[in-house]
């Protein structure tokens, strides 16, 4: 067990600082794993989240008042949020900053530019976002289900992106490992398999996450707007172009023949950014390493990690769980 003084010399990230006797007896009543990076996982409303996350999702849930207008990004872990988060944020203010040599991305690491809604309120419940640009720009790995009701109760959009469970599986593991402290044991490729293939990794299960943004997306396609990260990657202008559309900003004419498309992709593009100064160094507030966020940002690279009987289980899950819904990687 970590003690005070060992949990203070933690990345922000990794402590589990003490709390009030109501949030405690909370913890006590729910389902608890070993975590992959944090020490615990509790289950709450069906879903995996660290010791330190709940609270914040607790008051996120409680207090948050969503507004007209408000776009979500929304994945499950190490499907490509940094990526989508830095082209979200140059598309809706490519009028604000047209320049892509002085741009904010240039500066900031895109988790800064658009913050993780229930990472804000941990430790904090009164929340002004009122002085946010619009639109204002969120990201949640939180599942459809968790969401604040503000955020259902009103004219919000949401982008979901997906990427393959096992790209998703080996990207999480291999970050789970670079967050460990060099004095805690890492966790093994096959203890971590093990406990995404049962659901119980961070935001997770991930085909139920994915499911419930998938069947929303199929019901009201002008709030929810699917994505997966492979088509993302083999074709970018295209889906670009169906982005800025869903988002109501599409590229005119003349945009797209002064090549302000390209000049958006090209800042966004994962060599661009994971070259950049400000991703090499610094953390963000919550203490994870800026460069943490980079590795490589390939299709398919699970199958120099993953053994013929993984990729046939991860598959077998995929197929009974979202198949028969019309969703296939």
């Amino acid at each position: 067990m970590t003690s005070p003084e060992q949990s203070l010399s933690l990345p922000i990230f990794l402590q589990e600082n003490e709390t009030s006797q109501e949030f405690k007896d909370l913890i006590a009543s729910m389902p608890t794993e070993k975590g992959w990076i944090t020490k615990h996982l509790h289950q709450y409303q069906g879903f995996w989240y660290s010791t330190r996350q709940l609270p914040g999702i607790l008051a996120c849930q409680k207090h948050f008042q969503a507004q007209d207008g408000d776009i979500f990004l929304v994945s499950t872990p190490k499907s490509g949020s940094t990526w989508l988060k830095a082209v979200m944020f140059s598309l809706v203010n490519r009028v604000s900053f047209p320049d892509t040599k002085q741009h904010p991305l240039l500066t900031n690491n895109p988790h800064a530019l658009v913050p993780f809604l229930e990472m804000e309120y941990i430790g904090k419940e009164n929340l002004d976002f009122t002085n946010y640009t619009f639109p204002r720009l969120f990201s949640t790995h939180l599942p459809l289900s968790s969401l604040p009701r503000s955020v259902e109760d009103s004219d919000c959009k949401l982008v979901y992106l997906c990427r393959n469970p096992k790209d998703t599986f080996v990207s999480f593991w291999h970050f789970s490992n670079k967050l460990t402290p060099i004095d805690w044991v890492a966790t093994s490729l096959e203890e971590t398999f093990d406990k995404f293939c049962r659901g119980a990794s961070l935001y997770g299960p991930f085909w139920d996450h994915v499911l419930g943004y998938w069947k929303e997306s199929l019901e009201r396609p002008h709030r929810v707007f699917f994505m997966k990260y492979e088509e993302m990657k083999n074709e970018p202008r295209i889906q670009l172009r169906r982005l800025s559309e869903f988002l109501g900003c599409p590229f005119s004419l003349e945009e797209e023949n002064s090549g302000v498309l390209d000049e958006i992709l090209d800042l966004c593009s994962f060599e661009n950014l994971s070259n950049l100064e400000v991703n090499k160094i610094g953390r963000l507030h919550s203490g994870h390493e800026h460069q943490a966020f980079f590795r490589r940002g390939e299709v398919g690279d699970s199958m120099n990690y993953l053994t013929a009987e993984m990729v046939e289980k991860i598959d077998m899950i995929t197929e009974q769980k979202l198949h028969c819904h019309g969703l296939k990687f």
